[in-house]
């Protein structure tokens, strides 16, 4: 199959590496012309030091062959550059391609699923029966690019799901299918918001007991929301729901997670995005997280923790303390 995939950073090129060494013909489109020349040159990333992007990897910077003949089109950008990229592609377009989201996240302005998003760039550029899909789960490409075993979710309708999944069969990546396109896509985007909220409890010194209560309940918020928004409930207990939070909270590998201690540690919240020196995708997802929670009503005591620390400036350890005193009620 020939493969696209628009984003050159470390999850973009850790499924180019996998997708080619399993057949596929696969192309890589960076937006910066440097980017795509050192790519090309040195067949490493600075970011994956460990990985060698295969030789018959094409990198190229150029928006107007890059999707030549493409049978699927990977979106591995930045949640917040997802329309704008899609936009300047709409003149390239060929065929019917299954378009692929793998990138995390709720546009900020709208708060739309990103898959929502990509269908309304294309549906305003002529192809309104555009066939998307999304994958998520538990995901480091640190340990994709050393082909350690990793679960994923192909999501979207049922044909096209299948599609997705057999890009991938025999590889590192295990990929299985769920209906629940805005469930998984919810959950990959909300959990990045929740893993700050642990993050800054460990930076504030707590333990293992804080850090297990607060993944659970987090969790908790991430299922009523979903459910209000017409989610599937199974999605939540899946590897796109608890299995994507475990990993985001409390892997050294997760920007969130070290952002969130970080920012449990005092470190202001700019400071805190320069020392992680790549997209903190909970920062990005927070304002449309708080959005969604007063559209649909919903009471989330840690994502509103984590807005007042990043927005209102508060005192970390002070919204600790009034998390532990919020009234007394029952779990479920």
């Amino acid at each position: 199959m020939n493969i696209t995939i628009l984003g050159s950073g470390t999850w973009g090129l850790a499924l180019a590496r996998v997708l080619c060494l399993n057949g596929h013909c696969v192309t890589v489109w960076s937006k910066f012309d440097e980017e795509a020349e050192a790519l090309s040159r040195t067949r490493k990333s600075p970011n994956l030091p460990e990985m060698v992007i295969p030789d018959s990897v094409v990198i190229t910077s150029d928006c107007r062959t890059v999707l030549n003949c493409a049978d699927y089109i990977i979106v591995a950008v930045p949640s917040v550059y997802i329309r704008e990229t899609i936009h300047s592609f709409l003149p390239f377009v060929q065929d019917d391609p299954i378009w692929i989201n793998a990138s995390k996240g709720i546009e900020k302005d709208t708060s739309m699923i990103l898959t929502d998003v990509i269908r309304e760039e294309l549906g305003r550029g002529g192809f309104p029966n555009a066939r998307i899909t999304a994958i998520s789960g538990p995901t480091h490409a640190e340990e994709v690019a050393t082909d350690l075993p990793t679960l994923i979710v192909a999501a979207g309708p049922d044909e096209s799901a299948k599609c997705v999944q057999r890009l991938f069969e025999g590889t590192c990546i295990r990929p299985y299918t769920n209906p629940d396109l805005r469930g998984v896509q919810i959950c990959g985007a909300l959990k990045n918001v929740e893993a700050l909220a642990v993050g800054i409890a460990k930076g504030l010194g707590y333990g293992d007991n804080t850090r297990a209560a607060m993944i659970t309940r987090g969790m908790e918020e991430i299922r009523r929301l979903g459910l209000a928004m017409g989610c599937q409930e199974r999605t939540f207990f899946g590897l796109a729901g608890i299995g994507d939070l475990i990993v985001t909270a409390t892997s050294d590998h997760s920007r969130n997670n070290r952002c969130g201690i970080l920012l449990g540690q005092g470190v202001p919240v700019q400071e805190a995005v320069r020392r992680i020196g790549m997209v903190v995708e909970g920062l990005n997802a927070l304002p449309a997280a708080v959005s969604l929670c007063r559209q649909y009503h919903m009471e989330m005591p840690l994502i509103e923790g984590v807005r007042k620390i990043v927005e209102d400036h508060a005192d970390p350890a002070e919204i600790v303390r009034d998390l532990m005193n919020r009234s007394l009620k029952n779990e479920i």
